[in-house]
């Protein structure tokens, strides 16, 4: 198994992720996927302070150009993106598909303007939703949860909010 793990969360790595989730999702490492933190340095390298556990920061080309190393390492690690186009890249487009994973936990989604708001902290745009539509259809559930035990629903339960 080389992801244990697959979330959605605009604060990407933070003590939550590897302290609550890790407790419940084992993992070795990190890889987030985001083009603007993998393409500046001091961003990089926050993230990777953030956690104990090996990280990686990536840009989506990179991801894409090791993605069947990833899917064939023995390592165990978290894949995170910052916002759910990106996820949609990865399962959809790339067809990433990690053997043991079928539920894209999502985190928070800071309130914005046009965002629809599913739960504290948890706002999304249109095209967050869908986003989430085309994970659903590549077979993934899309779950909302800050942490293990703050689950809020799955997509289905949303969705129609988004005219689905």
């Amino acid at each position: 198994m080389s992801i244990s793990f697959v979330r959605i969360d605009d604060r990407m790595i933070h003590g939550l992720i590897t302290v609550r989730w890790g407790k419940e999702y084992p993992c070795d490492g990190i890889i987030a996927i985001n083009d603007k933190a993998a393409s500046n340095p001091i961003l990089s390298e926050a993230y990777k302070a953030a956690s104990d556990k090996k990280t990686f920061v990536w840009t989506l080309a990179h991801f894409e150009q090791v993605k069947d190393r990833v899917l064939n390492s023995s390592t165990k690690y978290f894949l995170i993106t910052k916002n759910p186009q990106d996820m949609k890249k990865i399962l959809v487009d790339m067809q990433f598909k990690p053997s043991d994973v079928k539920t894209v936990i999502v985190g928070p989604g800071n309130d914005r303007d046009n965002a629809i708001k599913l739960g504290d902290n948890q706002s999304f745009t249109q095209e967050e939703g869908d986003s989430f539509e085309a994970i659903e259809k590549a077979g993934y559930q899309v779950e909302f949860a800050l942490l293990p035990d703050q689950r809020i629903g799955n997509w289905s339960k949303f969705k129609s909010r988004f005219g689905y």
